[in-house]
């Protein structure tokens, strides 16, 4: 076994996003592009030689193959240990359990997460740091200055290991060690929630659920903890087995994509409860009978919930959101008497508040919910802790989320995406929003009056560091907010997102149409951006 030292030239390309470096499949295939990214990453690192890296993705296709480069490439950089998921498996959540449970140095994650997948599909590659976070801006900056000059990467000279038997074999002087992806994930798990109360739930003849892996990467930790450990009816787990190309779906659980799910859910003989996780398990939908939960109110009702699960009885320090979500869990906080914070789209911005003590609880409106038992999104973990809180209360999922509502008024919120467009209207269309913001503040937009308008910059409580540009913000003095951002999420031109967001208290008006409640919003936001003119496009692709 010799280490191969191989001649490269940089990509201009590997500039890592909020998730990590995202691209199509076929340039992740390119020679030397894979290499050399992973390359940058352990030169950006310091201390690594023998250390224990954790290593797994999704499933997606190219997974298996990058696994056996970066195996070959960690041996010959001087790891001393890298822990893989059987089969390539480990979802993103369990990646960072696994990494603090085990005090490794890092890990790498391989997940376009709730991209599509396949040979024309996408790929990604996100590093993630000892407290089991995606690696701070400090970090990924490092990893892409590298990426620009870097001229050759290692290699050990050696065959592929055998990723479907579990157990230990030797890579030169680094011990690879495939273990089960799910047994330390489901632990920790049970160590939150009361399995036991929730068993009695699912097994109890009047309370159905659904769960939707997409063709994803939760289907075998879904299949071993409802079906297996709570003993939900086979078949409880639909689309559990992992595929390639996620059986050609798009794995985002959302009401467009996870069509599966939404057609029982909202169809005859409808189960009770209905969940689905994404590509890589860290976000979550949550459906109740012909009733959509949306993001911003589940954060916002697990946080009003939090001491119904035994892992979190001691009440919570804090909450975090994303700037877009909306402002539903800065109620639940005041009245609990903790501080909200508010940072830009990212679960990296989490990881300071959640390592400082600062905030139990976070959450994006995309879909991502979690705490401070792992350093990321968890998707099952919001799915166990829905369920917590209906064996404890005994309610529908409709009925407490109007439960919520009465008590602290109900927050109307809607996203828009439109999916895929120029990039350069795209990038016009903010800079234009920029350009205004200085004579919007104190203007009247209608029925609207405007409170502030400004470009979100975050200052960090615990390292002070500054993220600018991180989103426009248009708020009125009725509460109301509409949000302009450009996701980095996406490997095709460009995604603009717009979030809408009004607050209704009088609980009389607690069930509209949300879209219609919004209304004079959507118009105001497509004349504000001139969405039409600058994209070419006369609808959002996807609502939620």
């Amino acid at each position: 076994m010799t280490i191969q030292t191989i001649s490269t030239k940089p990509f201009s390309d590997q500039k890592p996003g909020t998730s990590g470096l995202r691209k199509q499949v076929p340039v992740f295939q390119n020679p030397h592009y894979l290499e050399n990214f992973v390359q940058s990453i352990f030169d950006s690192l310091e201390g690594i030689q023998g250390q224990t890296l954790v290593l797994g993705g999704d499933g997606r296709y190219y997974n298996r193959q990058a696994i056996q480069i970066i195996l070959k490439m960690a041996a010959a950089n001087g790891f001393g240990r890298v822990l893989v998921g059987q089969g390539g498996i480990l979802s993103t959540p369990a990646v960072s359990c696994i990494i603090r449970k085990y005090q490794a140095y890092g890990g790498i994650v391989l997940s376009a997460s709730h991209n599509p997948g396949g040979p024309e599909g996408d790929f990604g590659v996100k590093y993630n740091i000892g407290n089991g976070g995606p690696a701070p801006e400090k970090v990924t900056e490092a990893i892409f200055d590298r990426s620009k000059v870097i001229d050759a990467y290692k290699m050990l000279d050696v065959s592929d290991v055998d990723l479907d038997r579990i157990g230990a074999t030797q890579l030169g002087s680094m011990k690879v060690e495939v273990i089960d992806p799910v047994t330390d994930y489901a632990a920790l798990m049970e160590s939150l929630f009361d399995f036991d109360q929730i068993q009695q739930l699912l097994t109890s003849g009047k309370f159905r659920i659904c769960i939707d892996s997409m063709h994803a990467v939760t289907g075998p930790y879904a299949k071993a903890i409802f079906e297996r450990r709570l003993n939900a009816p086979a078949g409880t787990v639909i689309n559990g087995v992992p595929l390639e190309n996620f059986g050609g779906g798009h794995p985002d659980p959302n009401l467009v994509y996870a069509h599966d799910l939404v057609d029982r859910l909202f169809g005859e003989e409808a189960p009770d409860f209905g969940a689905a996780s994404d590509g890589d398990g860290d976000r979550n939908m949550i459906l109740g009978r012909n009733f959509f939960v949306t993001p911003s109110d589940s954060l916002a009702i697990l946080a009003a919930n939090a001491k119904l699960a035994p892992g979190y009885r001691s009440g919570i320090a804090g909450v975090a959101r994303s700037m877009p979500t909306s402002q539903a869990v800065d109620r639940v906080a005041a009245q609990l008497g903790v501080d909200c914070y508010e940072t830009p789209t990212g679960w990296k911005f989490f990881g300071n508040l959640l390592d400082a003590g600062k905030a139990t609880l976070c959450g994006e409106e995309s879909f991502g919910t979690g705490s401070n038992h792992v350093r990321e999104k968890d998707g099952l973990w919001a799915i166990l802790f829905w369920l917590n809180i209906l064996a404890a209360k005994q309610q529908s999922v409709e009925e407490i989320v109007k439960e919520h509502w009465r008590t602290y008024g109900r927050n109307y919120y809607s996203r828009h995406d439109y999916e895929g467009v120029e990039t350069a209207g795209a990038n016009q269309l903010m800079e234009n929003l920029r350009a205004a913001l200085p004579s919007l503040s104190g203007k009247q937009l209608g029925q609207y009056k405007v409170k502030y308008a400004d470009d979100f910059s975050y200052t960090d409580p615990v390292d002070g560091s500054v993220s600018q540009k991180q989103g426009i913000r248009i708020g009125f003095t009725d509460g109301s907010r509409i949000v302009f951002r450009l996701s980095g999420t996406g490997t095709k031109g460009a995604t603009l997102r717009v979030y809408l967001e009004s607050y209704e208290p009088d609980s009389a008006k607690h069930d509209l149409d949300t879209q219609q409640s919004l209304a004079p919003l959507i118009q105001l936001a497509e004349e504000l951006a001139k969405i039409c003119e600058l994209t070419g496009r006369d609808k959002p692709t996807v609502i939620t």
